[in-house]
């Protein structure tokens, strides 16, 4: 009679997504003999549907800040190790009118950790120096950060798979689903493992896993609309990210601020349309020249879909407003969904059960915030 072999690992992770493959990379880091199970085929979630910004300016001042400032440097050791794109781009928040340049002013005069980074109001003029897609008509200043790195998630995400494999020797099962844990086995169309900690980083699947945990977190999926265009010509680079006024009322290091109530009340009055979208416009830049752009917000249990034209074209028309490109043609459009904790939270971490955490909840900062928040999870496990 066969009896059925049982594979064995010091940690195993669920998830392939980045989420998953920080907390895979700080158990190997530890010494760990790990498993990464990820169910499809190659990652296609939100990992590789964003910005591709690792955007620590943008976080809540305090513990995610220092977070995303360390996420910041391991994204340098892997590109430093593996030649991964992860320019230190910086980014260029810009204000064309009076309660946006207030808001930033604001933020950096009272925000002591930022100004040691180095960032610093800025004039139009330095702005437009700075960066090359710049609109300069009617601008007023602009707020310049130099911690912002861009990477291009389509080839981030697969590169730091293999970094784990060839690196520390990680068994990564890309197109293995994972059926069930009861610590410490896990069971998968693999076959079982057992494990000594489990870490599941599902991502926006939380209905398979522990779905009573999910029921009482309070999380809800962002759906979300986003462009790209070409390669743009000339080898024109976009240099910084960029950013306009909407930006200031949906990052949580700006929801302390006072001048942020005069500003989003005349967003609410001009921009309705954009308010009710969450639309806030970004830009950023992939790894061979096209330039990313977004996106829009909508928060339910369940999302439709489809997409929305009038949501792309008040997204481009509110880039017009701050930016210039030399060819705005549009080759991609896309919708991503995320999970997301409404009430302030900046992760979901619970322990279900012995030797098992559920870490999920880290909304569209993933990218940012994921190698930081994995090192505080397996510090305390």
């Amino acid at each position: 009679m066969a009896i059925n072999q049982v594979h064995r690992a010091d940690t195993a992770v669920v998830g392939g997504g980045i989420v998953g493959l920080a907390h895979a990379l700080a158990a190997a880091r530890r010494g760990d003999r790990v498993v990464l199970f990820e169910r499809d085929t190659y990652a296609v979630g939100a990992s590789i549907r964003n910005f591709g910004m690792i955007w620590a300016v943008g976080q809540q001042r305090g513990a995610a800040y220092r977070r995303a400032l360390r996420s910041r440097e391991i994204w340098q050791e892997i590109s430093a190790k593996t030649g991964l794109w992860a320019a230190p781009a910086g980014s260029l928040h810009l204000a064309h009118r009076p309660d946006e340049l207030a808001v930033l002013e604001e933020f950096v005069a009272t925000t002591e950790p930022v100004r040691e980074r180095g960032t610093a109001m800025i004039t139009a003029a330095e702005a437009v120096r700075r960066g090359p897609a710049v609109r300069e008509e009617g601008l007023l200043g602009a707020m310049w950060s130099p911690t912002e790195l861009n990477v291009d998630p389509r080839r981030a995400i697969p590169t730091i798979a293999r970094y784990l494999v060839e690196e520390y020797g990680v068994d990564v099962r890309f197109g293995t689903t994972v059926r069930d844990v009861s610590a410490p086995v896990v069971s998968t169309t693999a076959g079982e493992w057992r494990a000594d900690r489990v870490l599941v980083c599902s991502g926006n699947d939380f209905a398979t896993l522990y779905p009573q945990v999910f029921a009482e977190s309070g999380l809800v999926r962002c759906k979300l609309q986003m462009l790209r265009t070409g390669v743009q010509p000339g080898g024109w680079q976009l240099g910084p990210m960029l950013c306009g006024g909407l930006t200031l009322l949906h990052y949580a290091a700006f929801e302390d601020c006072t001048a942020r109530a005069a500003l989003d009340a005349r967003m609410r009055e001009e921009l309705p349309f954009h308010r009710e979208h969450g639309i806030h416009v970004l830009l950023s830049a992939t790894a061979d020249g096209r330039l990313t752009i977004g996106d829009s917000h909508a928060y339910a249990a369940t999302h439709d879909p489809f997409a929305d034209e009038r949501i792309n074209a008040a997204i481009l028309g509110c880039l017009d407003g701050f930016a210039h490109l030399p060819d705005t043609r549009i080759t991609e459009r896309w919708t991503g969904c995320y999970p997301s904790l409404r009430d302030g939270r900046t992760e979901l971490v619970v322990d279900p059960e012995p030797g098992v955490t559920v870490v999920n909840g880290v909304g569209g900062a993933g990218m940012t915030l994921s190698f930081g928040l994995a090192e505080e999870v397996l510090a305390t496990r």
